[in-house]
């Protein structure tokens, strides 16, 4: 192992050399060594065993890091996996309007927390409390982080120390391990579970409060299954059975209504989604907080919204967790675009997953074709390119039973298999993700246009051609 450790170069060496020679000395100095100890590692390990190797691999080591230093790690993708509001490609696109309010507001200073009436300290939630109660009926709102953080901060204000009551039906688990007993733990609650996994009633809660003498329990919690379906032998309490039990108990009921989605929709949008609970029933029908997220339905940036009755939506504002989740000025610009836009009727119109949701599925159809056509011709022999009917969803945790009727690009190359071709479409300028099956990888059109609202397909179609292009040369 030795003789072979000698091929590796002092430090010094290798940051005069390019493309460190060009950075700063300090962080020149830094890359080097990183990239000697890396390669040193395969040495010991075994994987380099000639002087070629070894140089070989110290020239990759270099321009990987240089590649992290000097492109964005956070990139612009084209979604063509058929998940409309995929999490891990950043859920709902913003609009051209909510971006414009990013833009402007990041341009200088702004009015976060100043009355622009009398110059003293405001709020930030003064900027979209008034948005959300026209939107919901409720009597107040806060905004936070995200979801998960709306749901943390409402268990921790209202229930820390004390029991709060759920079904065992929807102790569930989203993305990233979020569980709810340990969301419950962590904001210094304690679970009291109650029902069956399948079967839930209202007698179970009151049966549970009914033993409470001494008033442990803080309130109950009630679980959109946002992420999955219970179907078959199966019953759950209404909302509103549960928010009567509630007051006839003199406690909350919290709900965790999930996807957030607002009423005033076109109804081409509304029924791609109708099972989807709305946030303005759950405050109709007696929920004292509810909870939601502002980048799945409403098709927003990510943060977490609670609305409700205004004594416990001022608990949760008064809480010190609550300025460790607050949300930043960029966010609340854009959001405040977005519920405008729900409440004045353009949201179906406007907000690119929405209008993903109302297009035809002839509309789609057509899109497809349209950009098989302006492709095929500009590929290489070595590419296939077909159109075939697929389906899409709406992710994001949203109703997992939804399927949408699509069209989908069915690419193929003749030297590469379909993980090969998905990974050279990642490594592309622009990249673009797609579901691969077999030998092809298909490019769903319905999540394509979505993520390229107001472009044109002409114009889509030659984003495509920009990534797929390299491939073909």
């Amino acid at each position: 192992m030795s003789p072979l450790l000698r091929h590796l170069p002092a430090v010094e060496t290798l940051r005069r050399r390019p493309p460190l020679a060009e950075l700063p000395e300090a962080l020149a100095v830094t890359l080097a060594r990183e990239s000697i100890a890396h390669v040193r590692g395969q040495i010991v390990e075994g994987t380099l065993t000639t002087a070629p190797a070894i140089a070989q691999a110290l020239a990759d080591a270099i321009q990987q890091r240089a590649r992290q230093l000097l492109q964005p790690s956070l990139r612009r993708i084209l979604n063509g996996s058929g998940i409309l509001l995929h999490t891990n490609a950043g859920r709902a696109p913003l609009s051209a309007g909510a971006i414009a309010a990013i833009a402007d507001t990041a341009r200088g200073y702004c009015n976060l927390e100043l009355s622009l009436d009398d110059g003293r300290r405001s709020s930030r939630q003064d900027h979209l409390k008034a948005l959300l109660c026209w939107l919901t009926g409720a009597e107040d709102a806060l905004v936070v982080n995200n979801g998960a953080a709306a749901v943390l901060l409402a268990l921790h204000a209202v229930a820390a120390g004390r029991q709060v009551v759920v079904s065992r039906g929807e102790l569930v688990e989203i993305g990233g391990g979020f569980r709810i007993p340990e969301v419950m733990t962590a904001a210094g609650a304690a679970l009291l579970e109650v029902g069956t996994t399948n079967r839930t009633h209202v007698r179970d809660f009151d049966k549970a409060l009914a033993r409470d003498k001494n008033r442990q329990i803080a309130a109950l919690l009630q679980v959109h299954r946002s992420n999955f379906a219970l179907v078959g032998f199966t019953k759950t309490p209404a909302l509103a059975e549960l928010a009567a039990l509630a007051r006839a108990h003199d406690r909350p009921l919290i709900v965790d209504v999930g996807s957030g989605a607002l009423g005033g929709l076109d109804p081409s949008v509304r029924a791609a989604f109708d099972r989807e609970p709305l946030v303005a029933d759950a405050i109709r029908q007696g929920a004292d907080l509810a909870l939601f997220s502002g980048d799945k339905l409403i098709s927003g940036p990510q943060a977490g919204i609670l609305v409700g009755k205004r004594e416990w939506v001022q608990l949760a504002a008064q809480s010190p967790m609550a300025r460790a989740l607050r949300v930043d000025n960029l966010t609340i610009a854009a959001l405040e675009h977005v519920l405008r836009a729900h409440l004045l009727g353009r949201a179906s119109a406007e907000l690119p997953a929405l209008v993903a949701l109302g297009q035809s599925a002839d509309a789609i159809a057509q899109l497809a074709q349209d950009l098989a056509q302006q492709l095929r011709p500009q590929l290489g022999a070595d590419w296939q390119v077909t159109v075939a009917a697929s389906e899409a969803q709406l992710g994001g945790g949203t109703d997992p039973l939804v399927r949408l009727p699509s069209t989908s690009l069915v690419l193929g190359r003749s030297d590469q298999s379909g993980p090969e071709l998905q990974a050279s479409l990642l490594a592309a300028a622009v990249p673009v993700l797609g579901r691969v099956r077999g030998d092809h990888v298909w490019l769903d059109v319905r999540t394509l246009s979505a993520g390229s609202h107001g472009v044109s397909p002409e114009a889509l179609g030659q984003e495509l051609l920009t990534s797929l292009r390299p491939q073909s040369a």
